[in-house]
């Protein structure tokens, strides 16, 4: 079982007065792949609030997704807080997402997600909206049981 904690970051979804859908629609996304959400938290796009529930979370699962705050507003922040805790980059993960999302939309290249690790804990951001969630996670489910297995100690080669 991976275990996993999804984070929604939005202002107005943390003040009630927008419904997180990406969050729920991630953690339904993640079970196929036997990953639990033991996690779930919607907050305020605020950097050092991120930054913190990151290096917590990260201590308590395998597998943190955060939804939102990606792109190029001035109160987008995910991949600053990301990068500030992240010990280990896995950049092949963020260009997969956006490459998939090209060829449903050019504006997949302005979200500036990250992915990588710490500790034994995988880190990836998401974009906002419940498609673009959908289509993220299209292009990367499947490394995401192998890459944690990898990030716990696993000696398995990466070769088919």
């Amino acid at each position: 079982m991976i275990r996993a904690a999804v984070i929604t970051l939005s202002d107005k979804g943390s003040k009630g007065l927008r419904t997180d859908e990406s969050g729920p629609l991630i953690t339904k996304l993640l079970t196929p792949i036997g990953a639990r959400v033991l996690h779930y938290e919607l907050i305020p796009d605020e950097l050092q609030t991120l930054k913190e529930m990151l290096i917590r979370r990260s201590l308590m699962v395998d597998l943190i997704i955060t939804t939102g705050s990606t792109g190029l507003g001035p109160r987008d922040i995910a991949p600053e807080a990301t990068a500030a805790v992240i010990e280990r980059e896995v950049p092949g993960i963020a260009e997969a997402m956006r490459a998939h999302g090209m060829k449903m939309t050019k504006r997949a290249m302005l979200s500036r997600g990250l992915a990588g690790t710490r500790g034994k804990c995988l880190i990836i951001n998401l974009p906002g909206s419940p498609k673009a969630v959908g289509e993220a996670l299209e292009a990367v489910i499947e490394a995401i049981p192998h890459a944690v297995s990898m990030i716990r100690g696993s000696e398995e080669d990466c070769a088919r």
